[in-house]
Formats: structure tokens, C-alpha cells, sequence
């Protein structure tokens, strides 16, 4: 039998042969016992979209988003197992091509990781809910997690949305600027600069039921990705700041938490990559700075 190979980064971004032993089908349950299928929320799919199950594990790189240029740097990286936040898919594609059609992209995303033996697994809405997926926002913005706002009934530790206070007296402008600080971007504020904040929620991606959760817990901030208009300006006229970081600019956290889970697996940490994602939009005046 052929040694089987695993990777690390060398210098140039791209990954060399060291030895590991372990399918993809071994990495996905290790993986689903730290975000089980049964903590995502019923709309979602959770484990692998698409692969080879008995295949030995070569290398992993670990993404936000299962776009087909992920899919391709992460085999030019030389790892035949993908796994990202976000899924493939939750509705499926009509038609599997090499080339994406307008609104099947996920399509063309299938066809590449079939053809190019890339197995892609994703955990989403079960590891926003997990409890290292809550603490990830208020870790990183210095935040004392104190509960959780939409708790799971089988797990009080899990849920959406996580209750935090502050370190020291902070305001409405000094949290955005740590905002910005931490993750390098822009984000919406709603609320004035001054407001004292005694009590924060943070949720990555969209913020969805957390927001009446904030009012009724009667929160001073809430922290996400994003909003709906029409439901952050009914919120904000209640009372309640909101600082919107992006949907994907909050999220990129987690690329770190599943590198972790994916080591914790049994694979050597030289041979996981996350890849470099950047922002999927941009405001303009930041590019003038």
C-alpha cells in the first residue's frame, strides 16, 4: 500500500508530505461529535456535502465560504479535505457544471470538488450554536460571557446568541472602535456614540430571533452581522445600539475554531491551512485611507 501523506505550510503558502492516517469519513465524526447534526437548526445540513468518506486525509484547509476559488486554492495547497462555516448549499443546485451558471454557482462548486477528489464538509448553524462558537465574538472583543440570550432546552450552554458584559465602563464608541480595531473593517452603527453599555449580545452572521431576545432581556447592545433594516430601525428607535460588522467579517472567527476542532481530530497541525479570505464587499472611503 502507497504511504499515505499528510501536509504542512512551507514558505510559499503551499503544503508539504508528512505522515497522518485518517479517512475523511474518521475526520467528519470527530468533527460532528463536537457539532452534532442535531444542535443545527432544521433548515440546515451539517457534515459532508460532497466526497470520498474512506479516503486518507492528505491535508485540510479550512475556509468561511465553500466558493469555488476556496475549492481551488485548497487543492492547489495540495489538502483533499475542505471544511468551511458555511455549506454548499441548503436548496440544491439544478445542474452540476464546470462552469457556474447564474444562481447555480454551488453547482459548478460540486462538479470541481468531484472532479478533482475534494471532499467538503461544513458545520454551520451547530457551530454557531456550539458553546466555543458563542464565546468566539466576546473573546475577541473582550467581553465576560454571562449566559446565553436563545438557550437550546436539551443544553443551556448552547444556543444563539450570547450575553456578555464589559471588562471595564464602555461606550457605544469605544466598543466600534474595538470593533474596527479587531477586525480591520467598518462597521454600521446604530445608536448614539455615548451610550453607556452595560449589557451586550453578540451573534455572528444574521442576528434573526436574537434581536427580540435583546429587547425583551432588555440589552444595551447588540453585536452581529447584520440586521434587516427595517428590524435594526425598529430596534434602535426601542433603545438598543447595534453595531453591524458584516455577515462574513463576523464569522471569520470560526475558521480558527474549526482549524482547532480539525487538530483536535487527530490531524497534525502542519497539515491544516486556513485559507485567506477576505472580505466579500468593501466601503469605499476605507480604500482611500
Amino acid at each position: 500500500m502507497e504511504e499515505s501523506r499528510s501536509l504542512k505550510k512551507n514558505a510559499a503558502g503551499s503544503l508539504a508530505s508528512r505522515e497522518v492516517r485518517l479517512s475523511a469519513g474518521a475526520l467528519e465524526k470527530a468533527l460532528l461529535s463536537v457539532f452534532p447534526k442535531e444542535d443545527a437548526c432544521s433548515w440546515d445540513y451539517t457534515g459532508m456535502y460532497v466526497g470520498n468518506p474512506a479516503e486518507e486525509v492528505h491535508g485540510v484547509a479550512v475556509a468561511l465560504d465553500p466558493t469555488v476559488r476556496a475549492m481551488k486554492e485548497a487543492v492547489d495547497a495540495g489538502a483533499n479535505v475542505l471544511v468551511t462555516h458555511h455549506p454548499v448549499f441548503l436548496d440544491a443546485p439544478t445542474c452540476f457544471t464546470p462552469f457556474a451558471l447564474q444562481g447555480q454557482t454551488s453547482g459548478a462548486g460540486v462538479h470541481y470538488a468531484l472532479t478533482h477528489g475534494l471532499s467538503v464538509m461544513s458545520f454551520h448553524t451547530a457551530c454557531d450554536a456550539s458553546v466555543e462558537g458563542l464565546g468566539a465574538l466576546p473573546a475577541l472583543l473582550r467581553l465576560n460571557q454571562v449566559g446565553v440570550l436563545d438557550p437550546y432546552d436539551h443544553n443551556p450552554n448552547k444556543g444563539f446568541g450570547a450575553l456578555c458584559t464589559p471588562q471595564e465602563e464602555l461606550s457605544l464608541q469605544h466598543l466600534s472602535a474595538r470593533c474596527v480595531s479587531v477586525f480591520g473593517s467598518f462597521p454600521r452603527v446604530w445608536g448614539d456614540p455615548s451610550t453607556k453599555l452595560d449589557s451586550i449580545a453578540t451573534c455572528g452572521g444574521s442576528a434573526g430571533s436574537v434581536l427580540k431576545h435583546c429587547l425583551t432581556h432588555s440589552v444595551d447592545c447588540l453585536v452581529c452581522g447584520e440586521l434587516k433594516y427595517h428590524d435594526a430601525l425598529d430596534a434602535a428607535e426601542s433603545g438598543l445600539a447595534i453595531i453591524e460588522l458584516g455577515h462574513d467579517v463576523s464569522e471569520l472567527p470560526l475558521c480558527a475554531l474549526l482549524a482547532t476542532e480539525v487538530v483536535k481530530a487527530g490531524i497534525p497541525e502542519s497539515c491544516v491551512t486556513i485559507l485567506n479570505q477576505e472580505n466579500n464587499w468593501y466601503i469605499p472611503e476605507a480604500l482611500r485611507r
